[in-house]
């Protein structure tokens, strides 16, 4: 038996169900795994335009636009756009208005050191804070606050963080200052499981159809 939140999520990562990662297929196929959400990685070109890509420019890259017009076609399916980089994030927001799905959209990869440049260039977009914390203080209550500060004084809706990084403690307080925590990447039955036992806001993971199975098979 679990208790998850009424509004509890499931991404489906770029790649999942065997697919290649930032591809028309991974967005096709994390939307018919019944997810609520799917994630792509966000680079841009030497022109400033938006293209799908983890680690560096690629001549044949699926593009922003390409990628959120067959978003545009799944009812309700939300994106968690994970920002490489944020050269011309005002991109994002002409685009999604384009194709009338603005209020679908959400970042993910934006660290301490980014938080302006989404505010600035897209104050319209939501966004988690990516953070890297302390394994061991996980549970610590003076440090989950301290956390919880610098969320609030960046702006953000929450905080993303690796799987390993989060407690049941941790999630807890975010959600009492009315905080949201995503966990990511949890891919193996062990890893699920741990992540369903939070309780968090959004678990992300590579396989959303067998982390389905899971929570339904848990009610």
């Amino acid at each position: 038996m679990i208790k998850l939140p009424e509004l509890f999520t499931v991404t489906a990562h770029t790649g999942c169900e065997g697919t290649k990662d930032n591809s028309l297929e991974a967005i096709k196929k994390g939307a018919e795994s019944g997810a609520d959400i799917i994630e792509f990685d966000l680079r841009f070109d030497k022109d400033g335009n938006g293209i799908l890509s983890h680690d560096e420019t690629e001549d044949k890259a699926v593009t922003l636009e390409e990628a959120f017009e067959l978003v545009s076609s799944f009812d309700g399916l939300k994106v968690n756009v994970d920002c490489k980089t944020t050269d011309n994030l005002s991109d994002v927001y002409r685009l999604s208005e384009r194709y009338g799905i603005t209020d679908r959209i959400f970042y993910t990869g934006i660290e301490e050191k980014d938080v302006a440049a989404a505010k600035t260039q897209t104050p319209e977009i939501s966004y988690f804070l990516n953070f890297k914390a302390k394994s061991l203080k996980k549970k610590n209550e003076k440090y989950i606050s301290s956390l919880i500060s610098l969320v609030k004084e960046k702006g953000a809706v929450g905080i993303n963080l690796r799987h390993s990084q989060c407690s049941k403690k941790m999630v807890e307080m975010f959600r009492a200052e009315g905080l949201l925590v995503s966990v990511w990447t949890a891919n193996s039955t062990r890893v699920m499981k741990k992540c369903l036992s939070f309780s968090p806001d959004n678990i992300t993971t590579r396989y959303p159809s067998a982390l389905l199975d899971m929570i339904n098979n848990l009610k």
